[in-house]
């Protein structure tokens, strides 16, 4: 029997997340997530490169929007099978659809208005990837299942799902294709997690696969140390502080916020940082914190023990949520310093881009990033000193400090990645290397060899390969 693999997204790039399996009649899709460089947005409106009609099921390993964020659209377009992920997933990813349908369709009538103002015309078409009504379509098809139980999704395939350790809910996914001396087993590793990290338990590999796609978002490089994390924090907050601006923190709503309101509840229980007004301005992130809530099972043991003594790692001592765009307005009437978390965490859109309008002029200010931003997004853009930037159409000079603390990622480094990898007890007859950006891939693609004499391929986008 014949299996195809297909790079459909992520392939030299990081975000767009997609990947085909053909297996005779037979397909399977991981993963279905919406692009986020700019240079590649094109890609969310065009056709699938196969009908979705034709899709026997999607797996899906967890519900960041690079992940999950072209699922409405695969629907919209024809998908009628079944889409597989653990129960945490299924609820966040309704949550980040839902939000990605609102803010595209907002994105639109804003751009839309402004452009015939001023007389411009967009790269992009005038009209959202998908509605709120296509996620609604979805949100039947999101079918939970169990970490660890293999589980027939399609005509002879099998798959099982293991803790990646990134985000709520994540995984890693084993695809066991056809039965007896036919059998292939492909290991899709979504984005790998760190050991260590607050809140959610550490990734569990995998053992076994005769070939594995591996992200490699940071396979170039090495984080800085987790338990740096809070003294950076508290310096920023106070440095800020005294200076008497805001602290602004562009934050991706699953994991990295609740992680935030962790190491913010440990600073000012330490009394390391003034206790000062913070607000989580993002919708969407304070219904994630109520689905954190609802799953203490997936908490690693630490956090179960804040519970057992009554303290949950979101509940911040002058912390605000804001739900409504009225109380998201009222933060900029606030005198003296706040702590404002905000998305989205690339500052592609949402909140967070009022903020920063408001604040990266203001040199008494600090823009923190806390998470990765992809090459051609807003946050990139900041970070690689460009100025003046542009928000809403209009420029404004960058005053403002910028910080960044990389010990937050949520995604392995290239030592973590090894360690993940290299727990296979005997070499895979090829490695793929994907979610990338080249550098990156590349680099990571050079030390993986040099280290274990496995086969390692960086894919293209759309190449297809005949697995062996």
């Amino acid at each position: 029997m014949e299996v195809k693999l297909k790079f459909f997204g992520a392939a030299q790039n990081v975000t767009g997340s997609c990947y085909l399996v053909e297996a005779g009649e037979t397909r399977i899709l991981v993963d279905c997530g919406l692009y986020q460089e700019r240079d590649l947005k094109q890609r969310n409106w065009a056709a699938f490169p196969v009908p979705p009609e034709t899709i026997d099921a999607v797996l899906l390993t967890h519900a960041h929007l690079d992940h999950c964020g072209r699922l409405p659209k695969l629907v919209k377009d024809g998908f009628r099978g079944k889409i597989f992920c653990t129960p945490a997933t299924s609820e966040i990813a309704q949550i980040i659809m839902k939000d990605s349908a609102y803010l595209q369709e907002e994105d639109i009538r804003h751009k839309k208005e402004r452009h015939e103002r001023e007389g411009k015309t967009s790269p992009f078409p005038y009209e959202p990837v998908y509605t709120a009504a296509d996620v609604e379509q979805t949100i039947p098809l999101l079918t939970p299942v169990a970490y660890q139980t293999p589980i027939p999704v399609a005509a002879g395939m099998t798959a099982t799902f293991r803790e990646a350790g990134h985000i709520f809910g994540s995984t890693s996914i084993r695809l066991a294709v056809g039965q007896g001396d036919e059998a292939r087993t492909i290991l899709f590793s979504g984005d790998v997690g760190r050991w260590d990290m607050p809140i959610i338990n550490d990734p569990d590999p995998f053992h076994e696969a005769d070939y594995v796609l591996i992200e490699s978002t940071y396979g170039d490089r090495i984080h800085g140390a987790v338990k740096d994390i809070p003294g950076e924090l508290a310096r920023v907050i106070n440095e800020t502080h005294k200076a008497g601006g805001n602290v602004v923190i562009p934050s991706f709503a699953v994991e990295r916020t609740q992680e935030l309101l962790y190491h913010l509840n440990g600073l000012l229980r330490e009394d390391r940082i003034p206790h000062l007004v913070a607000f989580v301005d993002s919708p969407m992130a304070i219904r994630v914190t109520d689905v954190f809530k609802k799953h203490p099972e997936l908490f690693d043991e630490e956090t179960r023990e804040l519970l057992q003594n009554g303290r949950h790692l979101c509940d911040l001592p002058g912390l605000t949520l804001s739900n409504t765009t009225d109380q998201s307005k009222s933060i900029n009437h606030i005198k003296g310093t706040a702590i404002i978390i905000a998305g989205s965490g690339m500052c592609t859109g949402g909140r967070i881009k009022h903020h920063l309008k408001n604040n990266i002029s203001r040199p008494e200010s600090t823009i923190l990033f806390v998470g990765y931003q992809a090459f051609g997004t807003l946050g990139r853009v900041i970070l690689d000193g460009v100025d003046p930037i542009r928000i809403f159409g209009e420029e404004h000079p960058v005053k403002a400090r910028i910080e960044k603390i990389s010990g937050f990622s949520a995604h392995a480094d290239q030592n973590e990645l090894i360690r993940w990898i290299t727990l296979l007890k005997k070499a895979p007859r090829r490695v793929f290397i994907t979610h990338g950006e080249p550098d990156a891939a590349n680099a990571f693609k050079a030390l993986l060899e040099e280290k274990t004499g496995w086969p390692c391929t960086v894919p293209e986008y759309q190449q297809e390969i005949t697995l062996d």
